[in-house]
């Protein structure tokens, strides 16, 4: 029998209780949380927070706040009167992407997907309320039972459970979405799939960490890779196939909306181990190969490119494929020939999937290259791929051209784990400007110590309640190393406007993460992360844009009862908060763990439990 989620247990709702630790500034609080479970029963995780908190904390009653089912409450926030109040969006806004919104979307051209890709919304369009849940939200399944099982109310889209009822990708039982395993190309599940494909590519021995999964589909590929130690970053076209991505998310596998089409994908050059596609539909050998160049770009040398499904074997199977042979046969000439032109080698090709190699180094790719004439990239940024209006004809669109190889090689990458705290090549060799190794364990220990303050003010950090975690400002990934869980996995944004570009040795510690400009909304769905991280991000974007605008895009992002950890310089804060004060959080601001005179403070915050058309815990 499937697990069933109850979302009118009233019983399930939120009791949050702060303690303060006696010390010498009793500056650290410890925050636990009752949680709305998919199974409609209450945890005891608070309670045993209670109980183990022992005599070194003094509990102060006035800091205790209580949420209910439509109830009201008394509010802890302390900040000035007079305050902006937010309202709810209007329920059919519950999915809303404001960057990939459909109707917007329709108004572009359809040629080489521009209409899929990111068009944000003018300043005088954009939403001022708070997107709602659907009725009946329940929080997401924990994992690992959230891979097999998605509540039903939380994304109640039914059509792929018709379109690819035989194709085993997900089925409807009763008021939860069951996920199998399955999919087009792997039948017998996924596990067997990447048995097959672990008879070539070294996933076992951490050699294989990161990887860029294409046309994702609900990321079943993804979600079995988690326990062989693998993390991919899956991406798929808004409602190309409804509600793929939101699957993807719901289940707790790492996704973003997404497509290759004229912009460059926002991740760095060399990012990962393995690249792959499983009948993704991308014209891998159309335009000159310029997708296969893309690929190139973020496949770190030694890496692996697989692809899946047409054209490969095209002779065996192109009859079920109700194809001609005629046009599989030049599809999949196209592709060996940009891959010989790229200087990959083809490990395997068996059934419908084919495997090639990345070059270690350059040297030995010179010479072939040069015969054919290829054309190198021009632009001395390999990692400069943010998108930019269709108006402005700028050096990140996708260009019909190879990226070179770098002058120093990333060869000393070690296997993960290791890698999580080595330091990572971009770093040793000098490439980010200011980060010396020293300077890289110097942040490596702060995190550390940042993140043990971060667990004693809220226990429920790695305890299974929150599994998609987002670092807003991520620097060189070191708040998600020091988080490393088989519970929970970290988004690590870094911004455009940031000092450095550090995604790069994000990826070579054997982490995720992507660029983005948090003047825009985020390429994903409303409720895709329980917890959120801030470090300098509002100092960071302070007059550069609406700091509210921000705030409205961290509640859109957050699910209800998640949790925000902002931290930044008072001065800030103190604008922060004022915001936060018109929305459906309860908030708390602390000092820095070395005490109340460091300027740097932290403001922590849980989002209300409410949905469309009433049953709020917020008294507005």
């Amino acid at each position: 029998m499937a697990p069933k989620p109850n979302p009118g247990d009233n019983r399930t709702r939120s009791s949050i209780q702060i303690f303060i630790v006696a010390g010498l500034c009793c500056f650290f609080y410890i925050l636990g949380a009752w949680q709305r479970s998919g199974f409609g029963k209450a945890d005891n995780l608070a309670m045993e927070i209670t109980k183990n908190t022992g005599g070194d904390c003094n509990i102060i009653s006035n800091l205790n706040f209580e949420t209910h089912h439509g109830g009201e409450i008394t509010s802890t926030d302390d900040s000035v009167s007079e305050k902006k109040v937010f309202k709810p969006c209007a329920p059919k806004y519950t999915d809303y992407t404001p960057c990939q919104d459909q109707r917007r979307a329709m108004t572009f051209p359809r040629d080489n997907m521009i209409y899929r890709e990111r068009h944000c919304p003018p300043e005088e369009e954009k939403l001022h309320c708070l997107i709602p849940a659907p009725k009946g939200y329940v929080t997401p399944f924990p994992w690992p039972k959230s891979r097999d099982y998605v509540p039903y109310a939380n994304a109640p889209y039914k059509s792929l459970t018709v379109e690819k009822a035989i194709q085993n990708w997900v089925q409807y039982e009763g008021n939860v979405f069951r996920f199998p395993g399955g999919g087009t190309q792997f039948p017998q599940g996924a596990d067997k799939y990447i048995d097959q494909l672990a008879s070539v590519i070294p996933i076992k021995n951490g050699t294989v960490r990161t990887l860029l999964d294409t046309g994702c589909g609900v990321a079943s590929l993804g979600a079995y890779l988690w326990s062989r130690n693998v993390i991919a970053m899956s991406f798929a076209p808004r409602d190309s196939h409804e509600a793929q991505v939101q699957f993807a998310l719901e289940r707790g596998v790492p996704a973003v909306i997404g497509v290759l089409g004229t912009i460059k994908v926002p991740y760095p050059s060399r990012a990962f181990d393995m690249a792959h596609c499983s009948r993704c539909l991308i014209p891998w050998g159309a335009n000159d190969g310029k997708y296969l160049m893309e690929v190139d770009r973020v496949l770190r040398p030694g890496g692996y490119w697989v692809l899946s499904g047409p054209p490969i074997n095209w002779k065996v199977n192109y009859k079920a494929w109700q194809r001609p042979k005629e046009e599989l046969q030049e599809e999949q000439r196209q592709i060996e020939e940009a891959a010989k032109m790229l200087c990959w080698e083809k490990k395997y090709e068996k059934g419908e999937i084919a495997i090639w190699q990345k070059r270690m180094d350059g040297d030995s790719c010179h010479s072939k290259q040069d015969e054919s004439q290829v054309t190198f990239c021009k632009s001395s940024d390999p990692d400069d791929v943010w998108y930019v209006p269709l108006d402005l004809q700028l050096t990140n669109r996708m260009e019909t051209c190879v990226t070179p190889y770098p002058d120093t090689s990333s060869s000393a990458l070690k296997n993960f784990p290791e890698r999580l705290y080595a330091v990572p090549p971009r770093v040793a060799s000098g490439s980010i400007p200011g980060v010396s190794a020293e300077k890289y364990q110097e942040d490596s220990n702060k995190w550390k110590k940042h993140v043990k303050a971060y667990k004693r003010i809220n226990r429920l950090l790695d305890s299974g309640r929150y599994r998609n975690i987002m670092d807003m400002n991520a620097g060189l990934g070191g708040f998600a190393a020091a988080l490393q869980s088989p519970k929970l996995w970290v988004m690590n944004v870094v911004p455009t406007i940031a000092e450095r570009s550090t995604l790069g040795a994000v990826y070579e510690r054997g982490l995720i993460g992507i660029y983005h400009d948090w003047c825009e909304a985020f390429s994903t769905y409303p409720r895709s992360y329980d917890l959120i991280h801030a470090n300098g991000l509002f100092s960071l974007y302070n007059k550069k844009c609406n700091l509210e605008d921000i705030l409205l895009e961290m509640d859109r992002i957050l699910r209800p009862e998640g949790a925000v950890i902002i931290r930044d310089e008072v001065d800030v804060l103190i604008k922060v908060k004022k915001i936060i004060g018109g929305m459906r959080w309860d908030t708390k601001m602390m000092d820095h763990e070395d005490g109340p005179l460091v300027p740097e403070k932290i403001l922590v915050a849980v989002k209300q439990y409410w949905v469309a058309g009433g049953n709020s815990t917020s008294t507005q």
